[in-house]
C-alpha cells in the first residue's frame, strides 16, 4: 500500500471516530465506555492536530503527530478481540471491522510494522 496522505488519513480517522462514538453510546457497561472514550481522545488529539495543517498541505504523505497514536494500536487490538462483547449494533460492528483494517494499515506504515 503507498503511504496515505494527510487528507485520506483525515477522512479514515474520522469515519473510525464517528464508529467509536456510536459504539461509546451503545456500550452497556462502564468498562467498555472508559475503554472506547480512551481510544476516541487519542485519535481526536491526533485529528485536531492534523487540522492545523494547511488544506494545500493535504496532499502530503501523512505522518504521525502526536505521541498518543503511536500508543494507540494495542488498544486496537484489544478492542478488535473484544468487539462482540463491546459493540451492540450489528451495523456498527460491520462498519468497524471494515474501517478497522485501513487504519491500522495506515498506523502500520507509520510505526514500521508494528
Amino acid at each position: 500500500m503507498s503511504q496515505a496522505s494527510v487528507a485520506d488519513t483525515i477522512r479514515e480517522y474520522m469515519s473510525l471516530l464517528e464508529l467509536l462514538d456510536d459504539a461509546y453510546w451503545e456500550a452497556s457497561t462502564l468498562r467498555h465506555k472508559d475503554m472506547l472514550y480512551d481510544i476516541i481522545s487519542i485519535f481526536n488529539q491526533e485529528v485536531a492536530e492534523l487540522n492545523k495543517l494547511s488544506v494545500m498541505d493535504h496532499h502530503y504523505p501523512y505522518e504521525v503527530i502526536t505521541e498518543g497514536i503511536r500508543r494507540v494500536v494495542p488498544k486496537l487490538d484489544r478492542l478488535d478481540e473484544h468487539k462482540y462483547e463491546v459493540i451492540q449494533r450489528t451495523k456498527t460492528l460491520t462498519d468497524f471491522k471494515e474501517i478497522l483494517s485501513s487504519v491500522l494499515a495506515i498506523l502500520e506504515d507509520q510505526l514500521g510494522g508494528l
